[in-house]
């Protein structure tokens, strides 16, 4: 078992500081939707809150993405979208 180290600095409103043993990172966004950006790779993460049904994709900067990501991609905009019209929904009440 390795030792694991992390700390998030939250810099304002959805928007943190990551930090671990292996680098830094960027966190933006909040319950339902947040964005890691850092260490070349990009993070997505969409979930419906309160519920731990969660989708998560990582795509690298250099812009190198096979064929094969590209209907995870599709089910991530879906699953937003699911997200989206349950808070509108939910908080009209």
């Amino acid at each position: 078992m390795g030792f694991r180290f992390r700390k998030r600095i939250k810099i304002a409103p959805g928007i943190s500081l990551n930090l671990s043993k292996s680098g830094v990172s960027a966190s933006l966004g909040g319950k339902g939707l947040t964005v890691n950006v850092g260490r070349g790779k990009t993070r997505t993460t969409a979930g419906i809150p309160g519920t731990g049904i969660s989708y998560s994709t990582t795509s690298t900067t250099d812009g190198d993405r096979p064929a094969d990501r590209q209907p995870a991609r599709l089910g991530l905009w879906l699953l937003l979208v699911v997200v989206v019209l349950l808070v509108f929904l939910l908080g009209g009440k």
